[in-house]
């Protein structure tokens, strides 16, 4: 059997609503142009790396970014990668809800008609087991909440922690180990230019 060594991490590219600060999860919106750029620059650099599995989040803006990036004909779409379900927050930004709700954050609050933040972390964990199952290098393209969580629960933290790992659009992430502890190796790197 393969060993798990790292977990590649792909936030999907610049869409209008991740331009806004909108919160994106069910709606299936587009890259804008940046984004589709920002995808490209990933090729290069993914095209020299052997993964043993490449995983998708359904929704388009991922899909598209790892066409884009030159893994659309290895990947397998999981349900699992889907964004946190942001219920009636859907398509608003945070400074708007906190006009109804002061103080509210998506990672301490209620969210009504959504997940809840241990129902996210049980699907990061699933396709953690799913990436350890692959074994070798596993390649992830989702979003930046669930990839936050997915992080925490990577290296044995409450999944909360997520909040304090920020992820811009198109960025690149490695997760993996020093010896037999889970840590990050890479966090949130961005390529401006194709290499």
């Amino acid at each position: 059997m393969k060993v798990l060594s790292e977990i590649w991490l792909v936030r999907h590219g610049e869409t209008e609503w991740s331009l806004s600060g909108a919160h994106t999860s069910r709606t299936d919106i587009p890259l804008t142009e940046q984004g589709k750029e920002r995808a490209v620059t990933l090729k290069p650099y993914l095209a020299r790396q052997d993964f043993s599995l490449v995983l998708t989040s359904p929704r388009q803006r991922a899909q598209e970014t790892c066409k884009l990036a030159g893994m659309g004909d290895q990947a397998e779409v999981d349900a699992n990668l889907a964004e946190w379900d942001y219920g009636i927050y859907e398509g608003r930004t945070t400074p708007e809800i906190r006009k109804e709700h002061p103080g509210w954050s998506v990672w301490n609050d209620p969210i009504p008609e959504g997940e809840s933040l241990p129902q996210v972390a049980a699907r990061a964990e699933k396709v953690i087991s799913k990436a350890k199952a692959a074994g070798g290098k596993v390649l992830i393209f989702s979003h930046a909440h669930f990839l936050r969580i997915l992080t925490a629960c990577w290296m044995e933290l409450p999944p909360s922690n997520g909040k304090s790992l920020a992820l811009t659009t198109g960025s690149l992430s490695i997760l993996g180990y020093e010896r037999e502890t889970p840590v990050l190796r890479l966090w949130n790197r961005s390529f401006e230019t194709s290499l």
